[in-house]
């Protein structure tokens, strides 16, 4: 059985595993080891509630119960841009007319905001490449919303998330080598690292103060403005499900697109239903997402459920692997 489960300091091999092989502009996994070992102390410091609410952010693990490997990982940030500014562009259309000449241009442009300040986000969702099928991802990305379900009032009522922009079968990315490296004299993987382990101060010294015009840029960058990684289009399709929507923000490094959504019209959040187990003999009745109900013991896996009123039935091994007892509450999405 998959399980989804809190991340911890133990998790850090595991962790920098799947940073390696997430590749080039997956910014929240760098392969920088102080890096992913505070992250996993702050995971473990935000499921056990020592830190503040807004600071929280929850690292999850998708664990085999077969040989307790790890095959994928996830997070929740309960707010961004708080200590560190959250940057993006924002696609604006700047319209300009003559009455003289009776003519009007619509132009698009790239402007730096820092709109998304206190907003919650889902992200790092990445599973290893041979145990993408059998609806493993699903299973993970679907945690985050059952987490932020438990106890809504710690994440904020917008929830983003930011998808790994568009790069070339050789490894360049369009927009950074057209764009965004005129601003960032760097190299696009020191950019990207700096961007995750500092305090993003490079970002303010060096970031355009005045707006693009997206139709003075080459053909290459103005293509993939918004695009998704090949590799992510999957991960846009499941935030479109749960309601999520591209709505003009995209990143400053790769222009891969921000989705947002309000956090109680995410689809998981807005289904699950709070229901007490009973446990039955065997698994039987229609698959569900089944996660248990307090934050600091989650765990989540999708297994059979028979709904009766208020009750839900699962089996010994779901109720071993959740870790929940019979009479105890979980939460169910069917």
């Amino acid at each position: 059985m998959l399980v989804v489960r809190p991340a911890g300091p133990a998790d850090f091999d595991s962790l920098m595993e799947l940073a390696v092989l997430s590749g080039r502009g997956f910014t929240s996994l760098p392969e920088d080891e102080p890096t992913l070992r505070a992250r996993l102390d702050l995971s473990e410091a935000s499921f056990t509630e020592t830190v503040a609410a807004p600071e929280a952010w929850y690292t999850l693990m998708l664990e085999d119960t077969a040989d307790g490997a790890v095959i994928g990982v996830a997070g929740v940030k309960a707010g961004v841009g708080l200590k560190r500014p959250h940057f993006s562009f924002r696609v604006v259309t700047l319209a300009q007319s003559s009455p003289t000449l009776d003519l009007r241009f619509d132009h698009q442009a790239l402007v730096m905001v820092n709109e998304c300040a206190g907003w919650s986000e889902v992200g790092s969702l990445f599973l290893r490449p041979e145990r993408r099928m059998g609806g493993a991802g699903r299973l993970l990305a679907q945690s985050r919303y059952m987490l932020i379900g438990i106890e809504p009032e710690r994440f904020a009522e917008m929830v983003l998330a930011e998808l790994r922009g568009y790069f070339e079968p050789d490894g360049s990315c369009p927009f950074w080598d057209h764009v965004a490296s005129r601003f960032f004299p760097l190299a696009f993987d020191e950019a990207d690292r700096l961007s995750a382990s500092t305090n993003g101060q490079f970002i303010l010294d060096l970031a355009p103060r005045h707006p693009i015009y997206v139709g003075l840029l080459p053909l290459e960058a103005r293509g993939v403005i918004g695009k998704v990684h090949r590799e992510g289009e999957a991960a846009r399709a499941m935030l479109e499900r749960e309601g999520f929507r591209f709505q003009g923000l995209i990143d400053l490094f790769d222009a891969g697109p921000t989705v947002c959504c309000h956090r109680d019209d995410i689809r998981t959040v807005k289904e699950a239903r709070r229901l007490t187990v009973s446990i039955g003999e065997d698994a039987y009745g229609e698959e569900a997402l089944v996660s248990a109900a307090a934050l600091g013991g989650f765990r989540a896996v999708r297994t059979p459920v028979m709904m009766d009123g208020a009750k839900a039935v699962i089996s010994a091994e779901a109720a071993e692997t959740l870790r929940v007892r019979d009479g105890e509450a979980v939460r169910v999405k069917a």
